[in-house]
């Protein structure tokens, strides 16, 4: 019996059209989001790509495009055993494991969005991912230069540095000369690091005395690779400012048996990530019915 994850790509995975062949079968996920934000499903079929560069229209674009495609692939039977999300996917993990409804989930991540572009435009800030050298090489290479950090733990051989651009344009020549490649990345700031510690602090204020769910699904942590606990609000604001420890997320859960990874949405990142960490591992893609009906029938 394959034990199954769920897992949800973060910022860069969007694109125009994410999510449309799904409306007719979850038109409520889409009408609820138009509810509270009217316009922004036509944003996720009709925006350009650089409306869907936006973090305040990314996040909720792609969480509803994530959601619709958990959401058929829960009705088609599927029962994960674990979740886990991408920095703005923890969102839509956490709504599908049961920490809060679809809609308060929507909500969060409007705001999240929002917070974290405001946070962007305070400082000119870059992300690029570092290909090639250790983990400790590029902490070692990171701790060399001021406003320049390790935030994303992607798979072996590729962390994600974010810092701001001047400084980032001198810590690539020392990343460039220890044998690495560098790839910018097409990202309106350094998130997951201290440039977001003023979003932190006010997504915390937003989320302060709201209810917490039952968490049905296990939903393992950005923050620590480990399973969300009581602290679900807390963890939550903690990931906007600190890095995203996904190769140790999927290693933990391969640990407790998790053999097969169903990537939910636009992209095949995590995919891709998933194969370098745990070679053996059953990757799966579903986003079309045609993909969800696919992963049905292979897990048949």
């Amino acid at each position: 019996m394959n034990k199954i994850a769920l897992l949800f790509p973060g910022q860069g995975a969007q694109y125009p059209g994410m999510g449309k062949p799904l409306y007719e079968t979850e038109r409520e996920i889409f009408d609820m989001a138009e509810k509270f934000r009217p316009g922004i499903t036509k944003i996720c079929f009709e925006g350009t790509p650089d409306d869907l560069k936006k973090t305040e229209n990314t996040q909720p674009c792609l969480y509803l495009a994530e959601l619709a495609a958990a959401n058929s692939l829960l009705r088609a039977g599927i029962k994960p055993d674990a979740l886990a999300g991408f920095s703005l996917g923890e969102i839509v993990a956490l709504a599908v494991g049961g920490a809060y409804s679809y809609d308060v989930g929507f909500e969060i991540v409007c705001r999240r969005g929002e917070l974290m572009a405001k946070c962007s435009e305070k400082f000119e800030t870059g992300m690029f991912a570092v290909l090639k050298l250790s983990n400790e090489e590029v902490e070692r290479i990171c701790s060399l230069h001021s406003d320049v950090y390790p935030v994303n733990y992607n798979c072996p051989g590729q962390v994600t540095v974010a810092g701001l651009k001047t400084a980032l344009d001198a810590a690539k020549a020392d990343f460039t000369a220890a044998g690495a490649k560098v790839i910018p990345l097409a990202v309106s700031g350094g998130f997951h690091s201290p440039f977001m510690d003023e979003a932190a602090e006010k997504f915390r204020e937003f989320l302060a005395g709201r209810d917490v769910g039952l968490i049905e699904i296990p939903v393992w942590a950005n923050c620590n690779a480990e399973p969300y606990g009581n602290d679900v609000w807390s963890l939550m604001e903690t990931q906007i400012n600190h890095p995203v420890r996904f190769e140790q997320i999927i290693r933990n859960m391969a640990n407790t048996g998790v053999d097969t990874f169903i990537e939910v949405g636009p992209g095949q990142t995590l995919s891709k990530f998933v194969k370098k960490i745990i070679p053996d591992a059953t990757t799966l893609h579903a986003e079309t019915p045609e993909e969800i009906a696919a992963v049905k029938e292979v897990l048949a």
